[in-house]
Order: C-alpha cells, then structure tokens, then sequence
C-alpha cells in the first residue's frame, strides 16, 4: 500500500509539472505572439521520430539536432540547448509516466537515484561551468567502450545464465554505488551528456534487470528538463518555431514506441544498449575532436 502511494505521489507529481509546462508555453504563445505553430507537420514527423527513439533508450537530443541541422528548424545554434530542452520535456514526462508503471523497480532504488540526479545537475550547473568539454567527452567515451566490451564477454561466456531479470533494485553498497554514480551523471548532463547510455550499462553490469534503467533514466530527465525549460523560456533562450509540432508529435512517438517497447525480448533488450552505447562512445569521441578541429581551423 506503501509503495503504491509513493508511485501515485510520483505520477500526480509529473502530471502537474506537465500541466504547468503547457500553461507556460500558452501563455508565452498568447503575450508574446511566439510562432509555436508554425512548420507544424515538420515539427511533428521530426518529434515522431526522435521520441519514438528516446523511449526505446536511444536519446532524442542528438537526432533532433541533426534533423534541426539538416531541415534549418533552428536558425541559431546557441539556442539549440534550451530548444531541445523545452520541445522534449512534455514527451519525456509522458515517458515517465509510462515506465513507472510498466516496468517493476524498487523504489528504494527508483527513487534514492532519480534524487542524485537532480541534485547532480543543480550543482553541475555551477561547478562544469569551466571544465574542458572534449576532455570529458574522451573519459565518458572510454569509459562506456570499456564497459559495453565487458557486457559483450559476459553475453559471450555466460549466455543466459544470469537470473538479473528477476531483480528489481540495488541494496547496500550497490545503492550506495547507484546513487553517487548518479549524481555524477547529473552533473555531466549539465554539461550536454546523455544519461541513457550509461545508465543502461550501469544496472547491466550490476546484474540486475537492465529495463530498470529506464524509469530511472526516464525520471530523471522528467523532473531536470522542465526546470531547465522553465529557466531559459523566462530568459528567451529558446527557438519557438514548430514548438506544439515537435511536442504533439513526440508524445505520440512515446505511445506507440511504448507498445513496442512491452514486446522487447531480454536479448534483445541487451543487443539494444549494446548499440545505444557504442553509439554514444562514437558521438563523444566525434564531438571532442570536432571542437579541436573547428579552432585548428
């Protein structure tokens, strides 16, 4: 009874974070005249597509940057971050919503490590302020190659021979691993860096069910998103055009990639974050170097 309570606080709690966020975009909408409708079909396919992706775990950050970059969606790149930020954050609470329910999680775990996050990325933001971006880029990626390289020797050595799936949580020195892992997370979100991937690694290697990693993850974005939404739309950081396409169309890609997601097999599951990764590993490795290039020329 306990813990449904807890899950039911959680859930009214995102609905009214939601429902604040829309209240916010209105408002703009109606006092500023902000063009939230405009290239609406666009805005829509590309939300699709890219929270479709976010809720089997792949992110939605780094595709709709490309397809921003490749449609001219967002006409200044130094307001890319609040736009992803702010166009993403109503789907990804939907996404919450639906993993907190649909996948079984301690919430002794959930909860302990979602607040790590958050409080990881409150003081990120004050403290990566002056750190060297490519230079954590290349520790993050070595790091996950790493442990993607271990996942694949113990799929090889052991193939279904763990009983993880029957765990739901970290205990002990393990939640206490959990929790100051997550916090660092948070911080290096601050910084642009996805908690997906890692996250997805992190409860593999524990031996514990890996799909808890998800309303973990999920939750965290959920409650770090908005604030960060909030933030830059008071101080204009943001692209308004095609907001309503990509938010509309991003939680419709969440209902229909949720469905699948019910009917993802445990291999199958494990092959998807070993590709999620090693992804990742090639988007940090490409980001480090491109800042070095873009000054080399």
């Amino acid at each position: 009874m306990h813990e449904k309570a807890v899950v039911l606080f959680i859930q009214i709690l995102l609905v009214v974070v939601m429902i604040l966020m829309v209240v916010i975009v209105a408002r703009t909408y109606l006092m500023r005249k902000k063009p939230i409708f405009e290239r609406f079909g666009l805005g829509m396919l590309i939300g699709f597509f890219t929270d479709f992706g976010d809720t089997l775990g792949i992110g939605s950050f780094a595709t709709t940057t490309a397809a921003f970059r490749a449609t001219h969606f967002v006409q200044d790149d130094r307001q890319l971050p609040g736009t992803l930020n702010a166009m993403h954050a109503i789907p990804v609470m939907v996404e919450a919503l639906f993993f907190i329910t649909a996948v079984k999680v301690e919430l002794t775990t959930l909860i302990p490590m979602t607040t790590a996050a958050v409080i990881g990325a409150y003081v990120g933001t004050h403290v990566t302020k002056n750190w060297h971006a490519p230079t954590v880029q290349r520790v993050m990626a070595g790091a996950l190659f790493i442990a993607v390289v271990i996942m694949i020797i113990r799929m090889i050595t052991t193939p279904g021979s763990s009983n993880a799936m029957s765990v739901h949580g970290l205990h002990g020195w393990w939640l206490i691993l959990g929790i100051v892992f997550n916090l660092g997370i948070g911080v290096l979100m601050t910084m642009g860096l996805g908690n997906y991937a890692p996250e997805l690694i992190f409860f593999s290697l524990m031996g514990v069910n890996p799909a808890i990693a998800f309303p973990v993850m999920m939750l965290d974005a959920a409650l770090i998103m908005p604030t960060t939404a909030w933030n830059v739309i008071k101080m204009d950081r943001i692209s308004w055009r095609g907001f309503a396409g990509v938010a509309i169309g991003g939680v419709l890609g969440v209902l229909v990639a949720a469905k699948f997601f019910t009917s993802l097999d445990t291999d199958l599951l494990k092959k998807l974050i070993i590709i999620v990764s090693l992804w990742t590993v090639f988007g940090l490795l490409r980001d480090s170097f491109k800042k070095n290039w873009k000054k080399a020329h």
